[in-house]
């Protein structure tokens, strides 16, 4: 944990509780100290400086605290799209799996599609315009997307297993929708006809720009990047 009153019911519940920032390689090492495994959930910047200073500091810790603690295998979440080469958000990502991929002991890289959860997003404009705005082209094409419940789940069931070197899993569900289905489930649910809008991409850099980010060249560049992979890192985390 990063703050010890969030420990509290976990604690109650019998878990040992540590305390760690992210980019303190000691505190994590003392942490992950004689853990069997260990699951990796890096924190999301969508807004990094030039070169990913924030991302790199992250990555050089972690790396230092598995290899003083090193545990018997290690689970990381990333995410479908990482391995994209043009450089976006999602470069963080990769840059992840590039060093972890380099420690002494197995390495699972797990990587979750679009969650699907994010259609909790469109309720409102669903429900009173009729319309939800989509990133993702075309809106007849079907994309891979996922439940955050099921990502943790899977995550929980890969770090009891036992494996050789590094592996990726990629993780969708049953089945690919696209934004129109959505808008169709939502018209199913509402009772009203939805449709499915795409966002002009002139208009993404304002929109980027009115939710705070300063440097909007990565997200502009990993949203075009991910979905040709059949994921938004945008819409993926909005969740965490």
């Amino acid at each position: 944990m990063r703050d010890a009153a969030k420990g509290v019911p976990w604690e109650a519940r019998g878990c040992e509780v540590m305390l760690a920032e992210m980019e303190d390689a000691e505190a994590l090492a003392t942490a992950f100290a004689d853990a069997e495994a260990v699951f990796i959930l890096p924190p999301s910047d969508f807004d990094p400086e030039l070169g990913y200073p924030g991302a790199r500091r992250v990555i050089e810790a972690v790396y230092k605290a598995l290899e003083m603690a090193r545990p018997s295998r290690v689970v990381c979440l990333s995410s479908i799209g990482a391995d994209a080469e043009e450089d976006n958000l999602l470069t963080q990502r990769k840059l992840l799996e590039q060093a972890l991929a380099t420690l002494p002991m197995p390495v699972t890289f797990l990587r979750p599609a679009w969650f699907i959860d994010n259609a909790a997003w469109d309720v409102a404009s669903a429900r009173d315009e009729g319309v939800i705005h989509s990133f993702l082209a075309p809106l007849d094409k079907r994309f891979a997307m996922v439940a955050a419940q099921d990502v943790g789940v899977t995550a929980a069931a890969l770090i009891r297993e036992q494996w050789t070197n590094v592996r990726v899993v990629e993780l969708e569900g049953p089945q690919r929708v696209s934004p129109d289905e959505l808008a169709a489930a939502f018209a199913a649910a509402l009772g009203r006809p939805v449709r499915a809008e795409l966002v002009p991409h002139e208009q993404w850099d304002a929109l980027f720009r009115a939710q705070g980010l300063r440097n909007t060249t990565p997200a502009s560049a990993c949203s075009t990047a991910s979905t040709k992979a059949g994921s938004i890192f945008l819409a993926m985390t909005r969740i965490d």
